[in-house]
């Protein structure tokens, strides 16, 4: 079965052409980080403009990659949300029209669920059950998969996301955007005991996750340090950047991974698990690989995560989640529509 993906939620135009599950015959993204880098976030106006611009370009290389045609494909699968409204619009009005035009089945796939597919898209022999995190710019969420089509949200971020947290420091000291990355190569140069930041407590008792108090913590610390940010354009060349800089920076991300894996810890509590599975865009954190493999693989549960192109938005995906659906005959109507705010508590067969 050939599938192909579209993922167009936030500023990634994506297309990929998938083959009987785990078959990756191409994968294009088109990425619009040139265009919002100056705005030190993404700006949605701006994202939809290049989405409309982008979309036809990257399913023809993507297709032209994988060597098919149009006429090859069994079923499309889009994003359908949560992500920009206008964003979404895009890649879905285009997957419904090319599914209409060719009469073949279309699926709309919840954004999530397509990061909980890139895992096993790579390690499709990863154990279950299984906690699967997703941990991005926009999300930060943890499931218990008791398969891999059977998935329970068990926690989320009460108020930001992590990755988000890591690009407002960034930006505040001037690393530009997205930050997240530049953080974590710094960050080896510096002492990650140096700065305390405290585990947010959460007064409910449930098990979630929070990042605002310290997104907070750290603009207090920067004020009062009186670190000088850099200057835009500047080298990051660790030589260059003050130690002050390097210790906050490598104690703000130990912050981060240091909640990252107390509330793994808790998710493990009273259920046999197998497996940690991290996904999305800080899944590419090598602190978060490097210390949640040594936190949980001595005590015998393996971590997986997919390889760095695919922890970004991609459209790989989004056809591997949608294909799983589209092989047992799903489909969805017409009138599917974009939805910024989709939840998802776990994959939900459904028909149409």
């Amino acid at each position: 079965m050939i599938t192909l993906g579209i993922e167009s939620s936030c500023d990634e135009t994506a297309a990929a052409v998938l083959k009987d599950g785990n078959q990756l015959l191409s994968s294009v993204v088109a990425s619009q980080t040139a265009t919002h880098h100056k705005f030190g976030g993404v700006v949605p106006e701006l994202a939809s403009r290049e989405h409309i611009s982008n979309i036809c370009y990257v399913v023809e290389r993507a297709l032209s990659g994988a060597g098919v045609g149009f006429e090859s494909i069994d079923g499309i699968a889009v994003t359908s949300g949560p992500g920009l409204a206008g964003a979404l619009l895009v890649g879905l009005t285009y997957a419904k029209g090319l599914a209409f035009s060719l009469g073949r089945p279309f699926v709309g796939v919840n954004h999530l669920e397509g990061h909980i597919a890139s895992v096993l898209l790579e390690h499709p022999s990863a154990e279950f059950p299984a906690l699967a995190l997703v941990i991005s710019g926009g999300h930060t969420s943890l499931f218990h998969m008791r398969g891999p089509t059977q998935a329970e949200m068990i926690a989320r971020t009460l108020d930001d996301a992590a990755g988000e947290a890591l690009d407002k420091l960034a930006k505040l000291v001037g690393l530009g955007y997205p930050g997240g990355p530049v953080i974590d190569r710094l960050s080896r140069f510096g002492n990650p005991s140096a700065v305390s930041f405290s585990l947010p407590r959460i007064s409910s008792g449930e098990l979630a996750f929070s990042f605002s108090g310290l997104k907070s913590a750290g603009v207090r610390y920067v004020g009062r340090s009186q670190i000088t940010p850099l200057e835009a354009g500047a080298e990051m060349d660790p030589a260059q950047v003050s130690t002050d800089l390097l210790n906050l920076l490598a104690s703000y991300q130990k912050s981060v991974v240091d909640q990252v894996l107390d509330r793994l810890d808790k998710g493990l509590r009273g259920r046999r698990i197998c497996s940690i599975q991290l996904s999305g865009g800080v899944s590419c954190n090598s602190e978060l690989r490097k210390r949640s493999r040594k936190h949980f693989e001595g005590r015998g549960i393996r971590v997986y995560y997919p390889s760095p192109q695919l922890t970004t938005d991609n459209a790989a995906m989004i056809a591997a989640a949608g294909q799983l659906r589209l092989e047992r005959g799903e489909t969805d109507p017409w009138d599917l529509q974009a939805d910024p705010n989709l939840p998802f508590h776990g994959p939900s067969p459904r028909s149409g």
